[in-house]
């Protein structure tokens, strides 16, 4: 058997520095091309691309070249070889699922988020992954069976010194021709892609770590007199309640439905089978959304950033918007203070709150982070029977989530806040091949999309059923029904593989069809109304904390919220997007592009009333965007008298054993107690609540 032969090279310090450094090179424009969609414009781009990884490479491995002994040098390059690999595999992967790269926001914050994640991270591997660590390998196997000899020789200083040099040199070069491109790259952040694409991962990571340190600083120096702005603003930014429609829910409990991953376009939407034949993905949906009990909004958008679900919990209930970087919830919920939903309502008007979630209580840190913001209750997988035959990854499956949730939810005392948090329509939507199979699959190049409207019209079924419960345990009539999508189900990088079952094509979709695949449901259903009906008004989730409040009689004006009630005749419909895009009914504003809204046409050559118009709108999404990142980052609600809210404690909140505090609360209220387990005679309504299989609804006929 022939020996393995290595070139004579690589048996030398800077061989093995040149060699290590051409396969980070190659595997990070291997993630530009393959991975990565950075949308190159042009040749100066391509070329920028090209050469951005070097200079940060060069200049990380040049450290094991400053170590003088031989094994320290070597496992210092082994090391910085396998930390750069591993980084671009996992901006990789994280890419996948939310079109972004991480920052150390993230990082920090990856072991609360990673909770309950399983089946769906194993999902985003590809085969062809092996290149981004097998080198790694490779190169530690032959180093280890001395197939590469290491050289006892020390590099000398004056070379590794020039190594650094010019790897300073290099990258200064490099943002030179990166401001060219695209000028104030770091100053004005346009967008994380743009960073990657002109300065690379490695200078991205530094330049995140350093932003992300100068942020936590300014929490730690905030003082009151920093909210003296934020409540100027507030106060111009306000938006008066209409009188047609305030307080028309008083007193009313509020029963929030979270449709994970549910898109706008799916509310009447039909999927043709394979043969041809048409199939109501939510036809009970369909029917709350047009009725006259039901104010539904066909021009509300997520506004949510990478903290996904996290981000569009935290502008529901507070109407702020998420971190810049990675979720308000991991970082700075369990820290900051709130002026939240559960917290207002309860010192209003005496609401008990109650989330009910059949996942694991850290995900997403929300075990803390409700607590700061005034729930009084938090239910989550450790109240619920989950098995392997009626959950996922992400948690009870929505049937016997919504079915076992009523054993809690009928001990509540009324008024109450509560949400309920469905996750069966998340990614991977996966097919079910039990007796819940037998919806149709689409039929596309991307399995992902193709479980997407079973998962969904699932989820339909399921909270038909739990409306049934409603209306048969007494709940329904005294309750308004808020219904929302929280974010995407579709990611962008798969849209175009949408486009057909949307009526479009590849070919054609762009960046404006993106944007308007923001839209998600906002359905304010309240029994015994009969003036609902499709609101075109254009408004997204900041806007859904003072439009509700509005509803149940409390002004929100002296609180600080950043969203405008959707009702009132001074909204502006102005839409702020997390990376500072933007949506109003004249335009659409996407990077440097502005968009006609009605038609959906770029205007190519902006007239100068046309650039004053879509500035000034730019202008206060940035100031909006700005002011909640100075509330949230610098803690400023610490500092807010205003409200009268008194300050809320976490250590007063207790999540465990929380059946027997609802039932202690009961028997100590008697008589007065106004929960539905008491006003039906001491008696459970769980048997009021009727679930059948998809396979038994299709054999009923209905």
């Amino acid at each position: 058997m022939k020996k393995l032969y290595t070139p004579s090279f690589l048996n030398t310090r800077l061989g093995l520095f040149s060699l290590i450094a051409l396969l980070i090179w190659v595997k990070n424009i291997f993630a530009y091309t393959v991975d990565f969609n950075l949308r190159i414009e042009n040749a100066n781009e391509y070329f920028i691309l090209l050469i951005n990884p070097i200079a940060t490479t060069f200049f990380l491995l040049a450290i094991a070249l400053y170590v003088r002994r031989t094994k320290a040098s070597y496992i210092t390059m082994m090391v910085l070889f396998t930390i750069m690999s591993l980084l671009l595999f996992s901006n990789v992967i994280y890419y996948r699922e939310f079109t972004d790269f991480i920052t150390v926001n993230t990082m920090l914050g990856a072991g609360k988020v990673a909770s309950g994640l399983g089946e769906s991270a194993v999902r985003l591997f590809r085969p062809y992954d092996v290149v981004y660590f097998l080198d790694v390998l490779v190169l530690a196997g032959l180093l280890l069976t001395k197939k590469i000899k290491m050289d006892e020789r020390p590099v000398r200083a004056r070379v590794a010194i020039s190594v650094s040099l010019l790897s300073v040199v290099f990258f200064l070069f490099n943002l030179f021709m990166a401001e060219t491109a695209r000028p104030q790259l770091l100053t004005r952040q346009f967008s994380r892609d743009y960073i990657v694409k002109f300065l690379g991962i490695n200078a991205f990571t530094v330049y995140d770590g350093v932003t992300t340190y100068q942020t936590n600083q300014i929490s730690a120096e905030a003082s009151s007199n920093d909210l003296i702005e934020v409540e100027d603003y507030v106060k111009d930014h306000y938006a008066a309640p209409n009188d047609d429609t305030f307080g028309i829910a008083k007193g009313k409990n509020v029963i929030y439905i979270h449709l994970e991953s549910f898109q706008q376009f799916l509310i009447d939407y039909k999927l043709k089978d394979e043969n041809g034949v048409e199939h109501e993905v939510t036809p009970f949906l369909n029917s709350v959304y047009h009725g006259n009990s039901t104010f539904s909004f066909d021009n509300f958008f997520h506004q949510v950033g990478q903290g996904k679900t996290s981000d569009a919990e935290t502008l529901f209930e507070n109407s702020l918007f998420g971190s810049a970087q990675g979720s308000l919830f991991t970082q700075l919920g369990g820290k900051n203070t709130f002026e939240a939903a559960p917290n207002i309502l309860d010192q209003e008007a005496g609401y008990t709150s109650a989330v009910f979630h059949g996942n694991t209580g850290n995900f997403w840190n929300r075990n803390e982070t409700y607590k700061k913001l005034g729930y009084d209750y938090f239910f989550d997988s450790n109240y619920y029977d989950v098995n392997e035959d009626n959950s996922f990854q992400y948690g009870l499956h929505d049937k016997p989530f919504f079915n076992q949730s009523v054993q809690y939810l009928e001990h509540l005392q009324q008024p109450f806040y509560s949400k309920f948090i469905a996750v069966s329509n998340h990614y991977p939507y996966s097919y079910f091949t039990n007796d819940e199979a037998g919806f149709p699959i689409a039929n596309t190049s991307d399995e992902t999309i193709n479980g997407y409207f079973a998962t969904a019209n699932y989820l339909d079924k399921a909270v038909e059923e739990f409306f049934n419960y409603l209306k048969s345990s007494g709940l329904y009539e005294n309750s308004v029904i808020v219904l929302y999508g929280d974010h995407y189900g579709v990611s962008t990088s798969r849209n175009k593989n949408l486009a057909e079952l949307l009526g479009s094509s590849k070919a054609l979709w762009n960046d404006f069809d993106d944007s308007s695949l923001q839209r998600v449901p906002y359905m304010i259903h309240i029994p015994g109304q009969t003036k609902g009906g499709i609101n075109h008004t254009y408004g997204g989730q900041v806007d859904a904390l003072p439009t509700l409040l509005h509803l149940l009689g409390v002004d929100t004006k002296n609180y600080i919220q950043l969203g405008q009630d959707l009702f009132s005749k001074e909204n502006e419909q102005l839409v702020a997007f997390r990376n500072g895009n933007y949506v109003s009914p004249k335009y659409t504003l996407l990077g440097s592009n502005i968009y006609d809204t009605a038609s959906g046409q770029l205007i190519e050559e902006p007239t100068e009333e046309v650039k004053n118009e879509a500035d000034e709108l730019k202008r206060k999404v940035s100031l909006q965007l700005q002011i909640s990142d100075r509330i949230t980052t610098g803690d400023l609600l610490r500092f807010h008298t205003a409200s009268d809210l008194k300050v809320i404690k976490p250590e007063d909140f207790n999540y465990k054993n929380q059946l027997e505090q609802m039932e202690t609360i009961e028997k100590d209220k008697g008589n007065d107690s106004t929960s539905v387990y008491s006003k039906n005679g001491n008696k459970t309504t769980s048997d009021q609540y009727h679930t059948e299989t998809y396979q038994n609804y299709l054999k009923s006929g209905k």
